[in-house]
């Protein structure tokens, strides 16, 4: 561990500092109405923390004890986030089965002028999907924020309507306010639809890559039928950003998914 605190390496801390900043400044520029830029904030100050205990030796005179428990937990903490991105990095080519029944948009943000960008691809992977596939119904979930003039379910459903999806495909789910929620109200509008066994059903989860792998694991916990998912795009500057917040999503949404 010592060697985490040479000269050369807080060079390194200082550098890590700087742009951890300088990447939550620009996530909060993109006013996407989350606080998740606040991540990136702490980072920078965790690194500029690392950079004050490499200089004049004062890692070396912390208490043993504290040194090694602090070790275990970034080590902890780099471990999970690790294997959390993997697993939805493993998700991110996923295209759906062929001939699917349903398959459940998960809200996000609607904006004034429509889909906000995140939204927007989601419902765009939806309309190509039902676009090959035309028996497939499309649910899109979401309830109406505060910061919303629609809510998600009909906005995202007003969207794909003026893409040339007829309106008899499409079907707005309006109470969810989490994931969670948007996959299982969902769940219950097919059973109100379809009377076939629910173990005969095809249902597509349609979402953000990052987002995908807890979308459709939370899925499988809510239905007997066989799940899909089909990744949307997201823009790569913002990957960071939204697969580390993703972290804490998966973490919390644990005991509802399904493996």
């Amino acid at each position: 561990m010592k060697k985490l605190f040479t000269p050369k390496i807080r060079i390194l801390w200082f550098i890590l500092a700087v742009l951890n900043f300088l990447y939550g400044v620009t996530v909060f520029l993109v006013g996407s109405g989350t606080l998740s830029f606040v991540i990136w904030i702490f980072g920078a100050l965790f690194f500029m923390l690392l950079y004050f205990l490499a200089g004049k030796k004062r890692w070396s005179k912390i208490p043993k004890a504290i040194r090694k428990l602090f070790c275990i937990i970034v080590a902890a903490c780099v471990l999970t986030v690790t294997i959390l991105s993997c697993l939805m990095l493993s998700h991110f080519g996923d295209k759906g089965e062929k001939d699917m029944d349903y398959i459940i948009v998960l809200g996000a943000q609607m904006k004034s002028y429509g889909p906000s960008v995140i939204f927007r691809y989601r419902l765009d992977a939806a309309y190509e999907y039902m676009q090959e596939n035309p028996d497939c119904i499309c649910i899109v979930s979401g309830a109406q924020g505060t910061n919303e003039h629609i809510s998600e379910g009909e906005g995202g459903k007003e969207y794909l309507i003026s893409k040339g999806i007829p309106e008899d495909r499409v079907v707005a789910e309006i109470n969810a306010f989490d994931t969670v929620e948007n996959v299982r109200y969902s769940m219950d509008i097919i059973e109100g639809m379809d009377f076939r066994p629910e173990k005969e059903l095809k249902i597509g989860v349609v979402t953000n890559n990052y987002h995908l792998f807890r979308g459709m694991h939370i899925a499988m916990a809510e239905t007997e039928g066989e799940v899909s998912g089909i990744a949307g795009y997201t823009v790569p500057r913002f990957l960071p950003n939204n697969m580390v917040r993703e972290c804490f999503g998966i973490i919390r949404d644990l005991s509802k998914m399904k493996f």
